[in-house]
C-alpha cells in the first residue's frame, strides 16, 4: 500500500482520520463518516407537542460528536428497509399434517447481492432473500418446521438452526450443504421456544457469516403447554391479543469489513450504519417493548447493547417465561448468542416522551455505526 496517507488505514486509523473503508472494490474511502456540521435531514424529530420533554430533538446528533454517517441510505436499492425489518416477521405457509399438527413452511434462496451498508458503500453480500439479516423466520413451540432452500449463489450455502433437529438436518458438509444450483428441504419440529437464529455453515465459516448469512429465528412457547405460565406465554404468542399489546422488534447486530483484513469498518443494527438515529424508533410510552436481540457480529468476540434512561429485563436465548436478568441496562452477548429485553416508559414519571438513545456500550461500534434513537411519543399520529 503507498504511503502517501498520514494515517493507518486500518479500522483504528480510520476512526482517527474521522474516515471509512469504503468497499471491497474500493480500498480508500470517500468520507463517509465524519465529523463535520450536519445540517440536513434531522431537524424534524421533535417530542410531540403533548409531552413535557425538554430535550432538544434538533441536536440530538450531536450525541456522539457528530460522528455519524453523511447522507441516506435507499431502501428501494437495497430491497430491503431497516425500519421494515422491526416489524417484518415471516410466518410461512400454515397448513396441516395428517396427524394434526400444524406445518410451516418457509422458502428461502441463497443469493449474492451488492448492498448498501452507509451511504455509497457498498458491500458484496451474500444474503438469504436478497436482505441482510434475511428473513426473521417465526414459528410456534411444537410446529413441524420445513424450510424449502435453493442455493442461486456462486458458492456452496447452508442453514443451520439453533435448536433441536436430527443430525441430517444440521446444515453442515454432509448434512444439508448445497451446492450452487442445488435445493435442500430442511425439516424439524420447532423446539425449544426462545430467541433463536440461523445461518451457513460452510467453510470458511467466518467469511460465510460475514458476508451476510444470518438470520433471526424465533420460536413462541405455547401457552397449553405452560399453563403455570399461560399469562407469560400467551403475550409472547404471535397474533394472540395479549401479543398484540407489546411492541415487538427484530433486531440483529453485525458489522461488516469492507477492505476484508479481517477487521471490520461499520457497526449496525439491522445492517445500515447509523439508520435508527436518522430515522428514531417511534414507540407508544403506554405499551411495553419487547426486543427479540441477536449478535452476529464477526471478527469482533463481544457485542452490547445499553439503553438510555430506562433499564429492562433481560431474558438470555429467550427459553425462560422468567427474566435471567432484571433491572439492567446493558448486556452483552458474544457471537450467536441472543435473548429477549423486555421494558417500558410508562412506569417511570421521568419517562417523559422525547428521544431516547440505544446503542452498543464499545464506543467505537457506537461511532461506526451501531447507535438508535427510540422517538417515544403518547400515541401514533
Amino acid at each position: 500500500m503507498p504511503g502517501w496517507l498520514p494515517f493507518d488505514l486500518k479500522r483504528r486509523g480510520f476512526i482517527g482520520a474521522g474516515l471509512v473503508a469504503a468497499s471491497a472494490a474500493a480500498f480508500g474511502a470517500k468520507g463517509a463518516l465524519g465529523q463535520g456540521e450536519q445540517t440536513s435531514g434531522h431537524q424534524g424529530h421533535q417530542a410531540p407537542a403533548s409531552g413535557t420533554s425538554t430535550y432538544d430533538a434538533t441536536n440530538h446528533m450531536n450525541a456522539h460528536g457528530e460522528m455519524i454517517t453523511i447522507g441516506d441510505v435507499d431502501p428501494a436499492r437495497n430491497g430491503f428497509d431497516p425500519t421494515a425489518m422491526l416489524t417484518d416477521w415471516e410466518t410461512g405457509e400454515v397448513s396441516t399434517l395428517p396427524d394434526g399438527r400444524r406445518l410451516r413452511t418457509f422458502q428461502v434462496t441463497a443469493e449474492d447481492k451488492e448492498i448498501e451498508i452507509a451511504p455509497g458503500v457498498m458491500f458484496p453480500a451474500w444474503t438469504f432473500n436478497g436482505r441482510v439479516p434475511g428473513p426473521a423466520l417465526r414459528a410456534t413451540e411444537g410446529d413441524r418446521v420445513r424450510v424449502v432452500f435453493k442455493n442461486f449463489g456462486s458458492h456452496p450455502h447452508s442453514m443451520h438452526f439453533h435448536g433441536f433437529h436430527a443430525a441430517r438436518m444440521d446444515g453442515i458438509p454432509g448434512a444439508g450443504l448445497v451446492p450452487p444450483g442445488g435445493e435442500f428441504v430442511y425439516e424439524f419440529d420447532a423446539r425449544p421456544y426462545g430467541c433463536h437464529l440461523y445461518h451457513c455453515h460452510a467453510l470458511p465459516l467466518a467469511r460465510h457469516i460475514h458476508k451476510g448469512m444470518y438470520g433471526l429465528f424465533v420460536i413462541d412457547p405455547d401457552p397449553a403447554r405452560h399453563p403455570e405460565m399461560a399469562a407469560v406465554a400467551s403475550s409472547r404468542l404471535y397474533g394472540t391479543p395479549e401479543n398484540a399489546q407489546w411492541q415487538e422488534m427484530a433486531m440483529v447486530m453485525n458489522a461488516f469489513d469492507t477492505n476484508f483484513d479481517g477487521e471490520n469498518e461499520f457497526y449496525a443494527c439491522n445492517t445500515i450504519a447509523h439508520c435508527y438515529a436518522k430515522q428514531p424508533i417511534k414507540v407508544v410510552r403506554s405499551r411495553p417493548v419487547r426486543i427479540y436481540l441477536v449478535n452476529v457480529t464477526e471478527f469482533d468476540p463481544i457485542n452490547s447493547f445499553h439503553l438510555h434512561g430506562n433499564f429492562f429485563d433481560y431474558y438470555d436465548q429467550g427459553t425462560t417465561l422468567t427474566p435471567t436478568l432484571k433491572t439492567v441496562d446493558v448486556i452483552m452477548q458474544c457471537q450467536a448468542q441472543r435473548g429477549i429485553l423486555e421494558f417500558t416508559f410508562a412506569e417511570q414519571p421521568d419517562h417523559e416522551p422525547g428521544l431516547y438513545m440505544f446503542h452498543a456500550h464499545q464506543s467505537e461500534f457506537t461511532e461506526l455505526g451501531w447507535m438508535g434513537m427510540f422517538d417515544v411519543v403518547e400515541a401514533l399520529s
